[in-house]
């Protein structure tokens, strides 16, 4: 581990399934000590999407989006310039162009990106992957060795994780209890053989919440809010709610129900640190994650329809199930883990982190006994070591809540200088 605290910008995607990974991954970071700043690409989403809608020829419109995304790059460029970052952190799907991985590496600042996706499905990791000092993701076979073929040496496998301080076992009022609580729930896109899964399940009770579910009539009266998007907070309501979470991973196939695939969902992890029950279909990396005492799988959809009625009525085993995952989460699955283990390969694979941060550009009026309040408050602020002192200032001003003596003397001595020092 880092012998300090490290500067980290955590590259957010425009939009997807990794982008609330990527806010765990950063406030992990922060309960970790280090100074985290995110780099808010979702912002910037509407503005991408309007370029979309504008109608152009598909020339036009496709050079527009790439100047966008070269525009979204030096806006990235620019964070890391005023951060000064030990890493740029970014997730999948994160707006990084080879060529600001590459300014990035000449300037000395390391890079990771955690691709959270299906490597089979998803190759656009062919074209960044090697600009990366270490490449991480969730799956084993064929990735790691595909990715050492392009020129990525320092690829290891991580996968994901739940944040307990988020995740957990929540109480519910009486209207969320009328409104979330179920048998049966599914939380998740209407991919194809989800939709085949659940069509026996249709007219039972079973709740089946988020989006992509459009045009299936036979699940019309269990699909809630007309396929409308769940958000994460809510999520966590659901799951605690319900007895049994069918967590079904999704495919494109509809031959096999059950894919029988490799990589475990978040939904896995985030399921069992909220204490609640489920139902997951076996995976061939899941045996090396949680015990066959630890989470209730299934192989095919005769076996899931047999243990929905087995554990239906089975509220002790499930309590059980749920209590040992809930355990093997908090001892060994939580984004603070996957951090520790990224920052370690980070170091051993590039080299050591740097155990200390050069001064700030500290005030001289203040006097020298203020200068370790400084640096912690520079700190705080997500600045670099190099940080002006009219960012410290900028920061400030943008902050909202009480001040604190140090910062009224700042804001004070600002204003002084602008005053006598002009």
């Amino acid at each position: 581990m880092p012998q300090g605290p490290l500067r980290i910008l955590v590259v957010l995607p425009m939009y997807g399934g990794s982008l609330p990974i990527g806010r765990y991954c950063a406030r992990a970071l922060q309960s970790m000590g280090h100074s985290v700043r995110l780099f808010e690409a979702p912002l910037l989403y509407p503005a991408f999407t309007g370029l979309q809608r504008l109608g152009l020829p598909p020339a036009a419109g496709h050079q527009l989006e790439n100047s966008f995304l070269q525009l979204v790059s030096q806006s990235i460029w620019a964070h890391a310039q005023a951060l000064e970052p030990h890493l740029v952190l970014a997730l999948a799907q994160a707006p990084l162009n080879r060529n600001l991985l590459q300014r990035l590496r000449r300037s000395g600042v390391r890079t990771a990106m955690w691709f959270v996706e299906d490597y089979r499905i998803f190759d656009y990791w062919r074209l960044y992957a090697p600009l990366y000092d270490v490449f991480a993701v969730i799956q084993k076979k064929g990735i790691i060795d595909e990715l050492a073929r392009i020129g990525q040496n320092n690829a290891f496998y991580l996968p994901l994780a739940a944040l307990p301080d988020f995740h957990k076992p929540v109480r519910l009022t009486a209207q969320e209890k009328r409104e979330y609580e179920a048998d049966m729930a599914f939380l998740g896109a209407g991919y194809p053989n989800r939709r085949l899964a659940f069509r026996h399940l249709a007219g039972r009770n079973f709740k089946i919440w988020g989006s992509d579910w459009e045009g299936e009539s036979l699940l019309a009266g269990n699909i809630q809010r007309q396929g409308a998007r769940v958000s994460e907070e809510e999520s966590v309501k659901i799951y605690n709610a319900s007895k049994i979470n069918i967590n079904l991973h999704s495919s494109l196939q509809t031959a096999e129900i059950v894919s029988r695939g490799d990589f475990v969902n978040p939904r896995t992890f985030e399921l069992a640190a909220a204490g609640a029950f489920q139902l997951v279909d076996e995976r061939s990396l899941l045996g090396g994650l949680f015990g066959a005492d630890e989470l209730a799988t299934f192989t095919s959809a005769a076996e899931l329809y047999a243990k929905i009625d087995y554990f239906s009525s089975r509220p002790e085993e499930r309590e059980a199930y749920a209590g040992k995952a809930r355990n093997r989460v908090l001892r060994e699955h939580t984004y603070a883990h996957r951090m520790a283990s990224l920052l370690d390969y980070i170091a051993r694979q590039t080299g050591p982190w740097p155990q200390g941060a050069a001064k700030t550009d500290f005030p001289p009026e203040l006097g020298s006994e203020f200068y370790a309040d400084f640096e912690r408050l520079t700190h705080k602020l997500g600045l670099g070591p190099h940080a002006p002192f009219e960012d410290v200032i900028a920061c400030l001003r943008r902050q909202s809540g009480a001040l604190d003596d140090l910062e009224t003397s700042l804001l004070f001595l600002d204003e002084w200088r602008k005053q006598y020092l002009k």
